[in-house]
């Protein structure tokens, strides 16, 4: 098979247990066991390839192929699923990685720089809400909360990363140093209808969208629903869903996108009026200003409602992440890769958040698209062409021995 195809069959091969928790529908969270079953398969395949391997110690996968120069470049996605997930979001650029070095090991070949694969456990936030604390972990960027998160049946972060024989205090040894690493290239599905559009089956993404996720509480008084008038009525689940309205208002006229994409009400009787609601924010931008000016409205808006009707509104930010521009360097290589692929070059943003926006922190970055049908992700109908992925493939093999012949001084 070629490199696509057996990346396209590896990834379909994970949508079932061990390496999914549910039976029906992909779901694979940070520090469960199909993640350690996942990893576990994965690290077999990297020794296979003569890979060193080892686990960081915020559970990233790493593997190594050594090169002929001091220098490191890194390829990598994650391997964690949102709920109800399609196969291919993350798990197809780690699978094409493992290719890539695969055929470079068949060959003897050997680049001036090394090469690392990285298998990132945690870049949706589907367990404890903040994403990529596995890229953040490897650049040295993690925010200070960790410690007091939890997922929905209550595991600390510090539990679950006991239970995967780590320790939450050793969490900064997974920082690299700078100087050792040259480049991060992430391959990834496009989770949109651009390239199909364009009739294209890769594209060199330009940059990551900034992004913001809120923590929304609103405190209110739980009553009784049959006696209670409406028009004293203290309902914190009614100003959450005047808040969602808002911020959808607030995100359409600023030109950005905001989701809520969970709520939880308390009690959660249907004979009570909810005295407790809790909700959670993401915003996304193409800059820091328009971001955060629409996060500033939305508090605006929060407070006028909170008095309105007699509520309590508390904003936590659970994380805040810059935009991230892909090195023009890296983007020109891409494009010769392509070229020589018979692809024409096309350039795009993204508008959802990866881990090389978290690696950005730590050294120069490169992404680059696959044709996804119909632009669906996140979905058990994600679909991609196995000679989609095999282009893929081919276009970064292009891609790191450009780097190696002419490029890697320049970086």
């Amino acid at each position: 098979m070629s490199i696509g195809e057996t990346a396209m069959a590896r990834c379909a091969a994970w949508r079932h247990p061990p390496f999914s928790e549910t039976p029906q529908g992909l779901t694979r969270r940070y520090l469960t066991p199909a993640h350690r079953a996942a990893l576990d398969q994965l690290a077999g395949w990297m020794r296979a390839a003569g890979m060193s391997v080892r686990l960081d110690a915020a559970g990233t996968l790493i593997g190594r192929y050594e090169g002929t120069g001091s220098k490191t470049v890194l390829i990598g996605s994650h391997i964690d699923t949102v709920g109800d997930a399609g196969a291919y979001d993350g798990a197809l650029g780690v699978m094409l990685g493992l290719g890539c070095i695969e055929a470079l090991a068949a060959s003897g070949e050997r680049l001036p720089f090394a090469i690392e694969l990285l298998a990132f456990g945690d870049e949706e936030g589907s367990r404890f809400h903040a994403s990529m604390l596995g890229s953040r972990a490897l650049a040295g960027t993690l925010p200070a909360i960790l410690p007091e998160m939890v997922d929905t049946e209550g595991v600390s972060l510090a539990e679950a990363l006991h239970g995967f024989g780590l320790d939450v205090a050793r969490l900064p040894e997974a920082a690299r140093a700078r100087e050792d690493v040259l480049l991060y290239l992430e391959p990834h599905i496009e989770q949109g209808p651009v390239l199909e559009a364009e009739k294209l089956p890769v594209g060199i993404v330009t940059g990551i969208a900034a992004q913001t996720r809120l923590k929304i509480t609103v405190r209110g008084v739980a009553n009784h629903a049959g006696t209670t008038p409406m028009n004293l009525r203290r309902d914190a689940l009614v100003a959450t869903a005047e808040a969602m309205l808002a911020l959808e208002r607030i995100a359409t006229v600023a030109g950005i996108v905001g989701t809520v994409g969970t709520i939880e009400a308390h009690p959660g009787l249907s004979n009570v009026v909810p005295g407790r609601a809790v909700f959670s924010v993401d915003l996304r931008a193409p800059t820091e200003e328009a971001r955060d000016t629409a996060e500033q409205d939305f508090a605006r808006t929060l407070d006028e409602i909170a008095a309105r009707r007699g509520v309590v509104v508390e904003m936590q930010v659970v994380q805040r992440l810059a935009p991230c521009f892909c090195d023009a360097r890296a983007q020109a290589l891409l494009a010769e890769a392509m070229a020589a692929q018979s692809v024409r070059p096309f350039y795009l943003p993204s508008g959802s958040g990866h881990d090389a926006m978290s690696v950005a922190a730590l050294c120069k970055v490169a992404m680059l698209f696959i044709r996804c049908r119909a632009g669906i992700s996140h979905n058990p109908a994600e679909h991609v062409e196995a000679a989609d992925a095999e282009t893929a493939a081919q276009v970064m093999l292009g891609f790191l021995r450009r780097l190696g012949e002419k490029e890697a001084a320049a970086f």
